[in-house]
């Protein structure tokens, strides 16, 4: 069984003032109108990978963000600290992490207070926490997890929380360049190894190779295959089409034609090498409305596998869901709110009406609102 994050409690981030107890399932799918929130709640999971990665990059971060006052709920002189919980279940019980950053001089945030522990399921009640200090600039749990399974196993999931955006398809686009044909161990953020990753599954694992190929087939008729070929260590995206002996690269490739490219390859690759939790923010960015079903049967596919996050403003997409995959986000004048849908209270409307036609009459919220 791989680890899965339960419940999130965040008070403080952006426009997160306070999410308590916040229930995830293994199909989250956040909707709601321009700056209600999605992107924000997405962000934390970008805070907490760069928190995790050795040495630790958090001041690297909130300095990317404009400094701790540009992430603080309303700024510090309204909120003096970020405050979040995450509960991960294992197969046997569950770990807890606790962390509090606070607003220090020279606009950053101190880690004043973190703590970890591991409660099984057969025990009667929560262990005792192992904290780790207080005033450090990067998080302790790092150095924890060299000798602590539960450090370890709280920061092999919080890594793996990789946000994937491919809506960078400009002409200086990182998966239009070459790259490291070694760097392929796992598809980055932004796409920008695709190329090495997909001759790393041609070699490796072949039958998820063929299967992607196949997929994006489905949704680019024309595409014929992959032509990768290792240049001195480096590699371009480059592919033939049917009925041609031209070969193209990834200079000529449209936006939607990279993006489609870089999500079927990251949804198709092996099972086991999927994260813990993939998360996707707007993955239907210029997309056709059947690509959106292919990537909308793809996710669910994937759902078996890993927990799934994805902040969309796709009514096509919403339509292949249930509603207790959908989470809502209105904005409550500068307060985020967040809130799950159930299928108990919308049975008579899906009588009549498709989750998107719901969506789009402001029935389940979601909509701007004044």
């Amino acid at each position: 069984m791989k680890a899965k994050l339960t419940k999130l409690s965040v008070s403080g981030f952006k426009s997160i003032c306070a999410l308590d107890n916040f229930k995830l399932n293994k199909i989250n799918i956040l909707i709601g109108s321009n700056g209600a929130g999605k992107s924000n709640f997405i962000s934390f999971f970008h805070l907490m990978n760069w928190m995790m990665a050795s040495p630790g990059n958090l001041q690297e971060y909130i300095l990317q963000l404009g400094g701790a006052n540009a992430v603080l709920f309303d700024g510090a002189q309204t909120t003096e600290s970020i405050k979040a919980e995450l509960n991960i279940e294992t197969k046997l019980g569950e770990n807890n992490y606790f962390f509090r950053l606070a607003h220090g001089g020279g606009d950053v945030l101190r880690i004043m207070e973190e703590r970890y522990r591991y409660s099984r399921f057969d025990f009667p009640s929560p262990a005792d926490w192992t904290t780790l200090g207080a005033g450090h600039s990067e998080a302790e749990i790092i150095n924890a997890a060299k000798t602590d399974k539960t450090a370890n196993t709280i920061l092999s999931l919080l890594r793996g929380c990789v946000v994937h955006q491919f809506h960078n398809t400009s002409r200086t686009s990182r998966m239009r360049g070459k790259w490291d044909k070694e760097d392929n161990l796992w598809l980055k953020e932004d796409g920008a190894n695709i190329a090495a990753f997909l001759l790393k599954l041609k070699s490796r694992e072949p039958k998820y190779y063929w299967r992607i190929v196949e997929t994006i087939r489905l949704i680019l008729p024309f595409f014929a295959d992959f032509d990768l070929v290792d240049e001195y260590g480096k590699i371009l995206l480059r592919w033939r089409e049917l009925n041609t002996d031209v070969v193209f690269n990834a200079g000529q490739a449209s936006d939607g034609m990279l993006r489609v490219i870089a999500l079927v390859a990251l949804l198709g690759q092996p099972e086991q090498r999927l994260p813990d939790v993939l998360i996707l923010d707007e993955p239907e960015l210029g997309l056709h409305p059947y690509a959106i079903e292919i990537i909308s049967g793809m996710l669910r596919s994937v759902s078996q596998f890993s927990q799934i996050v994805i902040a969309t403003q796709s009514a096509s997409l919403v339509n292949y869901f249930d509603p207790e995959d959908i989470v809502v986000v209105d904005r409550d004048k500068r307060k985020s709110d967040f809130r799950r849908l159930d299928s108990s209270q919308l049975r008579e409307w899906l009588v009549d009406y498709s989750m998107a036609e719901l969506w789009e009459k402001n029935l389940i919220g979601g909509r701007p609102a004044r």
